[in-house]
């Protein structure tokens, strides 16, 4: 499965740099991986056992800035299905140099959300 996503960017997004601060990237990568799962789980961020995803590690490599004005978007895939979670990467690209600009890997659990625990994976998420 995957999914992509399109963002504009947005002048509050620059830094003094006059590029996106990279903490905007991660809340891009936040966007897509929500869109992801609410795909992956019917609709739901939880399913009907209140069973829904924890980020459980986080990585971003920026390849190339990001400028103002400009559109980017992000493609997310689901690369690895382990024993305890699923691992998803989001590319992101520049759609006005047409380029890969970052890349982030994702490692995800299932988390029992009223009995407040970690759970194995839920079948849909295989």
């Amino acid at each position: 499965m995957k999914t992509s996503k399109t963002i504009e960017v947005q002048w509050g997004e620059i830094d003094a740099s006059m590029h996106v601060n990279n903490v905007m990237y991660l809340k891009w990568v936040e966007s897509a991986r929500v869109d992801f799962l609410i795909k992956m789980n019917n609709g739901m961020l939880v399913n009907e056992e209140h069973i829904g995803a924890v980020v459980a590690w986080l990585d971003c490599k920026y390849i190339r800035p990001v400028r103002f004005p400009d559109t980017v978007r992000l493609e997310t895939t689901k690369t690895e299905v382990l024993t305890e979670k699923i691992v998803l990467e989001t590319k992101i690209y520049s759609n006005k140099h047409d380029r890969l600009v970052a890349i982030s890997r994702q490692e995800i659990v299932s988390y029992d959300f009223l009995r407040k625990c970690k759970v194995p994976l839920p079948s849909n998420w295989t």
